[in-house]
């Protein structure tokens, strides 16, 4: 994480361009919070994970209790200050860059995914709030979120209307005193109900009794489990109720509840009917701290590996015995092995310095004074969003499936922590959009919908960057070019396809995203060679980091050409059978 925020990106000199930044955070500050996280993770939510999973969230008369350990583990984490790391200062929050707090959430995630998700809703609540609430709303809120003394949820998805939030039924009937009484029932809440906290802030998606039919008649509500006094005590509890708990494959330390709302009490944010473009900005946040916990849980899976792989004696090397004084040698000797652990290990830095990318993005399009370059920084968050999502998330159940599989038959037992790591990572690609749904947006609303513009961006930087590079960089410079043209021009490709096709979006969107991400991590990992290539004949870790580079774009890279060939395959295929011939 060091190598990525002060030698890949040079965060320290990015933060110093933003006066906001500026003498604010440096990289001897970021590297000790990045220190302290992981003492946090070590000491307090790693140890839970497992126990948590076994025992997971119960359930009795409305009531909702976290697994033994996890009041304690939460007290730990808001007295650090770790639910306000992002949060705005001026209420409270610590204020630093994203940048550094999308790795302090790796950490967390990467520890515990099924604690982490209570901090994540509730920052992201805090997003929304902070971006289109009233500053009464603001200034009742947001320090006790920050600070951890509440929690907060998003209440999008109902029985009948998951992806399509169109059709919600939810209902929010105007007051005399300003308020609204909001009626309905919403399933899939995070952190709807627990015990981890007094009040839970919920904000809910709700239509008026006027409004117009489809998204454009959706308006957003802040609905509190507890009402509060004018001077922030707590008064009675709100007109609403946890009716249940789903039963889950996985994240089962994390309470994923059934909400009934019955005439509750609840005020406006952001304008009537607008609802859906103000819980957007809680929406992509959350999108790119999904994608985040797909890559936390394929670095767990890899530290595990790793160790396993080392210790674990079977078989000998086809060279020969690597160590004639055991039985056997250590199974990291065997060519599959050594795949497997490389695939994890270069997926997961690339992963990481994509989603710091990301980060510095959302960071310049916040900080910088320039409004050009805001504007360029806010159409690459934009364009990437459903990137981060969707590949960090396929890349992080590839991992976590790899490790299980290094682990061979002790990966399918409890013991060892592996399995539930695979099945804590597949709700990764489900919720907040599913991966498909992904896809869509990149391809049919971002790439297509800009005419190609979007990804020309991007495209046009990572060619700078080859541009630029010293010559001994060649041996990547010159497959990340090849990638980026062969980029270029399937976009063009379907493009064209597009227009006297309407299944061809549909049809080439998933195997875009997957070209699109392998090249963005070509385009990572080219940097990352860049900052190791000077040191890597003295230091292990920058001759690790070369071969991993090395690796990547010997054998993954390449997986490019099957998934262009896909989508050049068209649409057609998939529309020849009938839907009573499946």
């Amino acid at each position: 994480m060091q190598f990525i925020l002060n030698e890949v990106f040079e965060a320290s000199k990015l933060w110093g361009q933003f006066p906001a930044l500026h003498d604010f955070i440096d990289s001897e500050t970021a590297d000790a919070i990045l220190n302290e996280a992981g003492k946090l993770a070590a000491e307090v939510l790693a140890p839970l994970n497992r126990p948590g999973d076994e025992q997971g969230c119960q359930w009795q008369d409305g009531r909702v209790t976290t697994p033994q350990g996890f009041v304690e583990a939460y007290k730990a984490f808001s007295e650090g200050g770790w639910g306000g790391v992002a949060g705005d200062a001026s209420h409270g929050g610590m204020g630093m860059p994203k940048m550094l707090s999308t790795l302090v959430d790796e950490i967390v995630n990467a520890a515990n995914l099924s604690f982490g998700l209570y901090p994540m809703l509730t920052a992201g609540a805090c997003m929304a709030i902070n971006a289109h609430a009233s500053e009464t709303l603001k200034g009742q809120y947001l320090s006790r979120m920050y600070s951890g003394e509440w929690t907060g949820t998003m209440c999008l998805t109902e029985p009948h209307a998951g992806t399509d939030l169109g059709i919600i039924r939810t209902r929010a009937e105007p007051q005399a005193d300003g308020s609204y009484a909001i009626s309905g029932t919403k399933i899939f809440i995070t952190g709807g109900e627990h015990d981890l906290t007094e009040n839970i802030v919920h904000l809910v998606l709700a239509r008026l009794p006027d409004a117009p039919a489809g998204p454009k008649g959706i308006s957003l509500f802040l609905v509190p489990k507890v009402l509060s006094n004018d001077d922030g005590t707590l008064a009675e509890k709100n007109s609403l109720s946890c009716g249940s708990l789903e039963h889950k494959m996985g994240i089962k330390a994390s309470a994923t509840c059934v909400m009934n709302f019955d005439g509750a009490v609840g005020w406006l944010v952001g304008e009537p009917n607008k609802g859906l473009a103000a819980m957007f900005t809680m929406m992509n946040y959350e999108r790119l701290g999904v994608g985040v916990q797909g890559l936390a849980t394929g670095e767990r899976s890899y530290q595990s590996a790793i160790s396993y792989a080392r210790d674990r004696v079977q078989g000998r090397a086809s060279s020969g015995p690597a160590d004639g004084q055991q039985i056997a040698d250590p199974i990291i000797v065997h060519a599959d092995v050594r795949r497997m652990l490389l695939t994890m290990k270069a997926l997961n830095e690339g992963g990481r310095a994509f989603s710091s990318y990301v980060a510095m993005q959302l960071d310049t399009s916040r900080y910088s004074e320039d409004a050009e370059v805001r504007k360029r920084a806010e159409e690459l968050v934009a364009l990437l969003t459903p990137v981060a999502k969707a590949f960090l998330t396929d890349m992080g159940l590839e991992a976590t499936l790899h490790g299980q599989q290094v682990f061979g038959g002790h990966g399918y037992i409890r013991e060892w922590g592996q399995e539930q790591l695979v099945r804590d990572c597949r709700i990764t690609q489900i919720y907040e959009g599913t991966n498909g749904i992904q896809a869509l947006d990149l391809l049919g609303r971002k790439v297509l919908g800009t005419g190609g513009a979007s990804a020309k961006t991007l495209i046009d930087e990572v060619l700078g960057f080859i541009h630029s590079a010293p010559a001994t960089l060649a041996e990547f410079t010159a497959p990340l070019k090849a990638a980026v043209l062969n980029l270029e021009e399937l976009t063009a490709w379907i493009l064209d396809r597009a227009k006297g096709d309407p299944n061809e979006v549909g049809a080439a969107s998933v195997e875009y995203l997957h070209v699109f991400g392998y090249t963005v991590y070509a385009y990572m990992w080219a940097r990352m060679a860049h900052a190791a290539l000077p040191k890597a004949g003295q230091d292990d870790f920058y001759a690790s980091k070369l071969g991993t580079a090395r690796f990547y774009f010997a054998r993954l890279l390449p997986r490019i050409h099957s998934l262009i060939a896909s989508v050049k395959a068209g649409s057609e295929s998939l529309y020849l059978l009938d839907s009573s011939q499946f």
